[in-house]
């Protein structure tokens, strides 16, 4: 059975640790994303390509599937543009799904010929705690609610054909990213340390990890999930 898996948006951050451990684990990672890493992994190809062009996205596609056959993907590329509900921009809105929602479903769509001839697949949607609810996140947050809509849609239809379908809730994260927009020592970050229940923030590691165990071989039992890689932060946000 293939050992490839799709991974959008693997150059940095969140998506660089994943194809780094993935590839640790023995996969052969193929990394959609529109900038190069610093350094590839072991096993790891790049493929430079805007998501957002759809024709080209296709096309490339089709070529890697009439290569490789893939039969796992991670749905991980994401845009935030945080804004107030006042301040939304329909605009920003639309480009928001675009990259959050369409390009996960073309993705899927893409892979799932393979993934049925094969009588297995694994598809893991990269989600966020923001689904759940944050300030200056409308785009952001209703796009990743429906990621997990189309996570849980997915692990229904597929579930007789082998495929499971899971998402994971990052909750802060110390990617370069996160850590330019929150400082070690500005009274933001430290707000957020302090409804983290084990008190540190999650690493881009940590959220891999959970990847990797939605990608085994063993995991065809597990469908349909969320798993919130948070620290303890959404237990008192998820209900009685």
């Amino acid at each position: 059975m293939t050992q490839y898996v799709l991974v959008t948006g693997g150059s940095n951050g969140i998506g660089k640790a994943i194809v780094e451990r993935l590839s640790q684990d023995g996969f052969l990672p193929v990394n959609l994303d529109i900038n190069p890493p610093t350094a590839l992994s072991p096993n790891e190809t790049h493929i430079p390509i805007d998501l957002l062009d759809t024709g080209s996205l296709q096309a490339r596609l089709n070529e890697l599937q009439s290569r490789y056959g893939i039969t796992r993907l991670v749905n991980n590329a994401g845009m935030v543009q945080p804004a107030s509900l006042e301040e939304t921009d329909i605009d920003a809105l639309r480009k928001v799904a675009r990259l959050n929602l369409e390009v996960p479903l073309l993705l899927a769509q893409s892979l799932l010929p393979a993934m049925k001839s094969a009588g297995f697949g694994r598809i893991v949607n990269i989600s966020s705690r923001a689904a759940l609810g944050k300030e200056l996140r409308s785009a952001y947050s209703a796009s990743k609610a429906g990621l997990i809509g189309l996570t849980r849609t997915w692990a229904l239809e597929l579930a007789r054909h082998g495929i499971t379908v899971n998402a994971i809730g990052p909750g802060p994260i110390a990617t370069e990213l996160f850590m330019n927009a929150n400082p070690p020592d500005s009274e933001r970050t430290r707000q957020i340390l302090a409804s983290v229940p084990v008190q540190r923030l999650g690493q881009p590691e940590d959220v891999a990890h959970g990847v990797a165990s939605f990608m085994d071989d063993r995991a065809g039992f597990i469908t349909g999930q969320v798993l919130y890689i948070c620290g303890g932060m959404t237990v008192g946000l998820c209900g009685a």
